[in-house]
């Protein structure tokens, strides 16, 4: 295995993977970096703009590049948009890599995230389409994860120090 990062975040939007991340880059004294941003920052837009002017084939695509980028330039904590995983290629650029999902259920998603503004794929009857969207990522999450941190009824630090027991990583 290749140089990478010490720590992959995945999971579904609102899950904390950006909250997360950057509790954990600062505990263990590393670099963040989410390829949302990258996406966004590279675009000079916001991803539910690529969505609406593009279409999704052209954000994945974006989004494949993207990740593939991060992986092999960056060696801190990195976060992936919650549909990364849909990639093959990108999953199999994750195999044996330090990657945890954060898992919640749909409640916990309805009271963190509104299920709806500029979430471009929840746009119609929110709570059906995340439960749909979930039902076809999980075992995706599940694949490219070498630990499942639940995030429901948990602090942002709570998750942070459950991903680094599961990770066992030491924070600075």
């Amino acid at each position: 295995m290749t140089a990478g990062p010490l720590v992959v975040l995945v999971g579904p939007m609102g899950s904390g993977k950006s909250t997360v991340g950057a509790l954990l880059a600062e505990r263990l004294g590393v670099s963040y970096r989410d390829t949302d941003t990258d996406i966004v920052t590279a675009q000079g837009r916001p991803i539910s703009d690529i969505f609406v002017d593009e279409g999704e084939p052209y954000f994945r695509e974006l989004e494949r590049q993207a990740v593939a980028a991060a992986v092999a330039e960056h060696t801190g904590v990195l976060a992936l948009g919650g549909g990364a995983v849909l990639d093959e290629g990108t999953r199999t650029l994750l195999a044996g890599r330090p990657v945890a999902y954060l898992s919640m259920d749909v409640e916990e998603a309805v009271r963190r995230v509104g299920l709806g503004a500029a979430r471009p794929l929840l746009a119609v009857n929110p709570r059906r389409q995340w439960r749909e969207l979930m039902e076809a990522r999980r075992p995706l999450y599940t694949e490219v994860a070498r630990v499942v941190v639940a995030t429901d009824d948990r602090t942002p630090e709570e998750v942070a120090q459950a991903v680094l027991d599961a990770l066992e990583l030491k924070d600075v």
